[in-house]
């Protein structure tokens, strides 16, 4: 199955046009989805339909990750973006369940180490780049260099030189990500990249969720109540990054958060749509191997 080409389009950032963050809704897609309206008796169907999808999509993805391996032709890389809370690992867990962990990897951005630092912003990520034939997720990416380091400045005095933070500064790290991305694409990855919009009502009725949960408190860390501080600050950073960063080569999609369900649903979708567009085959068997497999088979049947 696959998603309609009007819902794409509903939830990917056109290249050249704004990102338009504060328009798009956190709840629910409006492009052929059952359930107008709110409220429980519209949610019911949304809900039904979301877990039939994402069982669907799910299955797609087990065959498509064996044609991708079997090919190698080309990888895929998956840039997962929100703030905290959104479900990022929720997602993970669901969409790529079906995957086969020996093709697959997912690598977690976190505060940047020594040697990290010590490089350019990118060369952590090049590093943890997928082989042809292989997926990776970045759950957070080399993006956090746009919108953390974005929403703290100061972050970069940590580093060996800390430049002048001016609009030209963010401006060629657009660029340079959008040369990289670029540069990814001209050489078979796909680039698959998502942000959880989440609302920030939400996103309070979640940490509240943890924290009222004695089996969910050790997700909490004080740092998540310090950062939801800095919210509007985190809305103006992913909606410049993504503005400027969603081309042809590696469209933004933006996904609504607020219900899990829904959300892993779209994401299953946007990811099997990227890979249809690889047009992926299996390999044909060499004609010098014919022989050897047609002696393989009647050697096999011989023995029944």
């Amino acid at each position: 199955m696959k998603l309609s080409k009007d819902l794409l389009s509903e939830l990917r950032v056109e290249p050249g046009e704004p990102a338009r963050l504060d328009r798009r809704s956190t709840e629910h897609v409006r492009a052929n989805w059952p359930g107008e309206g709110s409220g429980h008796e519209a949610d019911e169907p949304r809900k039904q339909l979301a877990h039939e999808d994402l069982a669907a999509f799910t299955r797609e993805l087990e065959g498509a990750q064996e044609l991708l391996w079997a090919s190698g032709t080309h990888a895929v890389l998956i840039v997962l973006q929100a703030l905290d809370a959104a479900g990022k690992d929720g997602t993970i867990k669901h969409v790529m369940s079906g995957v086969n962990p020996q093709g697959c990897r997912v690598v977690a951005f976190k505060q940047p180490s020594a040697t990290e630092a010590a490089h350019d912003f990118l060369w952590r990520a090049n590093a943890a780049l997928p082989a042809r034939g292989e997926f990776t997720i970045f759950n957070r990416s080399y993006y956090e260099d746009v919108l953390v380091v974005r929403v703290h400045p100061e972050i970069l005095a940590k580093e060996h030189a800390a430049p002048e933070t001016n609009s030209h500064f963010w401006r060629r790290r657009y660029d340079d990500i959008n040369a990289f991305e670029h540069h990814l694409h001209r050489n078979h990855t796909r680039i698959v990249k998502i942000f959880l919009h989440l609302s920030k009502d939400e996103q309070r009725r979640r940490f509240l969720d943890r924290l009222e949960d004695p089996a969910k408190r050790w997700k909490f860390s004080s740092a998540d109540l310090v950062e939801r501080g800095f919210w509007d600050d985190y809305q103006s950073a992913y909606e410049e990054a993504l503005s400027a960063t969603s081309t042809s080569w590696a469209p933004w999609y933006v996904v609504p958060a607020d219900h899990k369900y829904e959300l892993r649903a779209l994401v299953g979708g946007i990811i099997v749509d990227a890979i249809d567009q690889l047009d992926l085959r299996a390999p044909a068997v060499d004609p010098s191997r014919a022989d050897d497999l047609d002696r393989a088979h009647r050697s096999l049947l011989a023995e029944g």
